[in-house]
């Protein structure tokens, strides 16, 4: 996942933690080293882990509050909630002006058979928006 320019100890000390799902301990180690749109690809990388472990530990309110103004967060928190089929959450997200979350929630309704659902999530929230309606097109076909 990381690259190998990393000093040995935190790193190793994180990843242990992922394994044994200690989220605690794993995000407080990479969240010490992580960096958005860092010019050190490492640091860079830390935060795409960092937002990861967010999103595996169900910390979907701090991923939230970060997605406000961050992207990778954004676009982390919302693959969760469509893994998880939260497409409640989803929408109304949509519905605050998230174009990611619209886009999973058409993905997540057209995966699990909803075309007609997802053909109505857009004509509410995105009407004009035409990758949404790509993506609809995509499960009717």
């Amino acid at each position: 996942m990381l690259h190998d320019t990393h000093p040995a100890g935190w790193f190793e000390q994180a990843q242990a933690a992922e394994e044994r799902q200690d989220w605690d301990a794993a995000i407080a180690l990479v969240s010490a080293h992580a960096e958005c749109c860092s010019t050190d690809p490492s640091r860079h990388d830390s935060h795409l882990w960092h937002m990861d472990l967010l999103a595996r530990a169900e910390r979907f309110p701090e991923l939230a509050e970060r997605a406000l103004a961050d992207v990778h967060a954004r676009r982390r928190l919302n693959a969760a909630l469509r893994e998880r089929g939260m497409a409640t959450v989803l929408r109304n997200r949509a519905e605050g002006g998230d174009r990611s979350a619209l886009y999973a929630l058409v993905r997540l309704l057209g995966e699990t058979g909803r075309t007609q659902e997802a053909h109505r999530a857009v004509q509410d929230l995105a009407p004009d928006d035409p990758y949404a309606h790509q993506i609809v097109a995509r499960f009717r076909s």
